[in-house]
């Protein structure tokens, strides 16, 4: 039996408490999300496909999944390079030049550098999700960017989304508004401070901007 709330929700495998903060002038949405096992963690494709530039929303992919929450992943579709693990399948080992996160069987969470790393290697080392974007925010609880640190191209404030680990099977995901007149955005080092701040000793920075998404329960919670 599970037990529902407009920001909760709870049963035998999954808990799920979604709150939000104000902080640099932006409104950050935070879910402290705890699963019994990895099983409950999981990774879907736009379209149910892998391929190039698939779109589809975070909203329609939850749906369609049947997930109780759901954030915006990586944008493994837009480039030939980059890990792909998904659900334990592994589809691209082509490496990037950039940080991979690894996701475990025992919930544990790791970011590497794909350019000294094997992905089949990490598959047998018991890797069952690896997303490609990044940059790691903390890693062994240290905090790894700098206030001049940014993705590419990108705007210095944007709206981020972000996953950490506190511990194997209890993870922070973390979504921010911004680019609008009531929201700054955050910078890559105040994402990692919040991460920080909710006790993460892992975590790492996903596919931003407008792909940002906090899905619950069939509803978008950020703006």
């Amino acid at each position: 039996s599970s037990a529902i709330t407009a920001n909760s929700y709870s049963d035998d495998n999954i808990s799920i408490q979604i709150s939000s903060v104000r902080e640099n002038d932006t409104n950050i949405y935070v879910a402290d999300v705890q699963v019994k096992s990895i099983q409950y963690l999981k990774t879907a494709f736009a379209d149910n496909s892998y391929g190039r530039n698939i779109k589809e929303t975070t909203s329609d992919i939850a749906q369609s999944s049947g997930a109780i929450f759901a954030i915006n992943g990586d944008f493994y579709g837009f480039r030939d390079y980059g890990f792909v693990l998904r659900n334990g399948t592994l589809y691209r080992d082509t490496a990037g030049d950039g940080d991979a996160l690894v996701i475990y069987s025992d919930g544990s969470f790791k970011s590497v550098s794909e350019a000294d790393s094997n992905a089949q290697q990490l598959l047998d080392d018991g890797a069952v999700q690896i997303l490609s974007f990044g940059p790691a925010l903390i890693k062994d609880g240290s905090i790894t960017v700098g206030s001049n640190d940014e993705v590419g191209q990108s705007m210095t404030s944007n709206p981020r989304t972000a996953i950490g680990m506190i511990s194997p099977l209890h993870y922070i995901f973390v979504v921010s508004d911004g680019r609008t007149n009531e929201n700054a955005g955050l910078s890559l080092k105040q994402l990692a401070d919040v991460m920080q701040e909710y006790g993460c000793t892992e975590a790492y920075n996903l596919d931003g901007g407008g792909s940002s998404t906090m899905w619950f329960n069939g509803n978008v919670i950020n703006s």
